[in-house]
């Protein structure tokens, strides 16, 4: 089996691309663990759509106020200066434009941009809830994800089979096994494990691999 990030490098991975002072929403699951990694001297702005802005790390197990909660009804920590606002405002600054960066999770992605982070079915994730907002109302829009199901079929593909939540609205995709943006419709490879070469990636992938500058190695902390 080939070797692969753990969604905590993931999330470190993306963390990296975060600005100083930049107002970020973190998807439920896999991106809710980017607030960990914030680089050394850089400190984002987290939002959350139920109406906190600016609150802190989860708190130590068993002190928990379960009245401070994210979306994903984790608990959460108040920092100086945070903020709370009723659910619609929230929806107000992400429809607005207010927010700088939305990570999300996926099912797949397709070569144009176009997501999908949510089906029907009993075992599928039964509304598309804020992601629809936040995909068109955040300034860049990216994506953590396996680079493949568990079945092994490939989630970034040609176009997507599954409900979208957004139409050309992902522009970069921290998966298990690469860095990969999506300019002019196509996927352009960024960086990839050293382990895998670029063949490998292409067979695990559903769409062509465009390389336009030379491919980095993919390197994270052990984590």
């Amino acid at each position: 089996m080939t070797a692969k990030l753990s969604p905590t490098q993931m999330a470190w991975r993306a963390a990296q691309d975060i600005d100083d002072g930049a107002y970020v929403n973190l998807g439920i699951g896999f991106p809710e663990m980017v607030a960990k990694f914030q680089p050394p001297g850089r400190e984002a702005i987290f939002h959350t759509e139920n109406g906190i802005l600016g609150f802190g790390e989860a708190p130590a197990a068993g002190a928990e106020d379960w009245d401070l909660i994210n979306a994903g009804k984790k608990a959460v920590t108040l920092k100086p200066g945070t903020a709370f606002f009723h659910h619609a405002d929230s929806f107000a600054m992400v429809r607005g434009g207010h927010l700088d960066v939305a990570i999300l999770g996926a099912y797949e992605v397709a070569e144009n941009g176009d997501l999908a982070n949510w089906s029907t079915g009993p075992k599928g994730i039964p509304a598309v809830g804020g992601a629809m907002d936040l995909v068109h109302g955040a300034k860049r829009v990216a994506v953590i994800t396996d680079h493949v199901t568990k079945d092994g079929k490939p989630k970034l593909l040609k176009a997507c089979s599954l409900p979208l939540t957004g139409v050309g609205c992902v522009t970069r995709v921290y998966s298990s096994l690469a860095v990969i943006d999506i300019e002019g419709g196509r996927f352009v490879l960024r960086e990839k494990l050293p382990s895998l070469s670029v063949a490998e990636l292409q067979a695990m992938t559903g769409a062509e691999l465009h390389i336009t500058a030379p491919v980095a190695d993919l390197i994270v902390p052990e984590l």
